[in-house]
């Protein structure tokens, strides 16, 4: 069964990361041909600023629930990384509620803020103000999915005690792990 979630989780992830690949470059286009047409011809593209907006509100969600599967937020793991393993544990379930907690509350909130304003529409592109608020449904949903999910590996002892560091540091430390070290076995 934890497979299954894993496939499907990581299906939906790759799903994001094309959606938001098509909203950058939609971004791209509109962005770019509205600013020639508007030297270049005197003229524009009248709904290019709504749509990049709707596209970049979108594509900064569905990164967020990408970064969040990688686990590529950065954070402080000083303390948690010196930690024995039920120390690591307790923070790690610890933390888990509180994000689950959090991502609830922009749900819930997200989910009335798209019904109040499923009927107001966008002034230039008549779109339904709903769909901007759906982007925080859609990272509310799909971000539960990734939380609850690794709460009950962590619950039933299915994560090894690096998994249970949910964060990097730095930069810098990613790319110095990354990087070779030069020495010859």
């Amino acid at each position: 069964m934890g497979r299954v979630i894993g496939r499907v989780i990581d299906g939906y992830v790759f799903v994001l990361k094309v959606a938001m690949v098509a909203c950058l470059a939609g971004m791209l286009v509109l962005v770019f041909g509205n600013v020639v047409l508007r030297y270049g011809f005197n003229s524009g593209i009248t709904v290019s600023e709504e749509v990049s907006r709707l596209l970049f509100v979108w594509m900064t969600f569905m990164g967020a629930v990408v970064a969040l599967h990688r686990q590529g937020h950065l954070g402080m793991d000083s303390l948690v990384a010196v930690l024995p393993r039920m120390g690591r544990l307790v923070c790690f379930v610890a933390s888990h509620l509180l994000m689950v907690y959090a991502t609830w509350l922009l749900l819930s909130g997200s989910w009335d803020q798209t019904l109040i304003n499923l009927d107001v529409t966008a002034p230039a592109t008549g779109i339904s103000m709903g769909f901007f608020y759906g982007s925080g449904v859609m990272f509310g949903v799909l971000a539960l999915v990734i939380l609850v999910t690794n709460l009950v590996r962590a619950v039933a002892g299915r994560l090894t005690d690096n998994e249970l560091i949910m964060v990097t540091e730095s930069e810098e430390t990613v790319e110095n792990d990354a990087a070779p070290t030069g020495r010859h076995a």
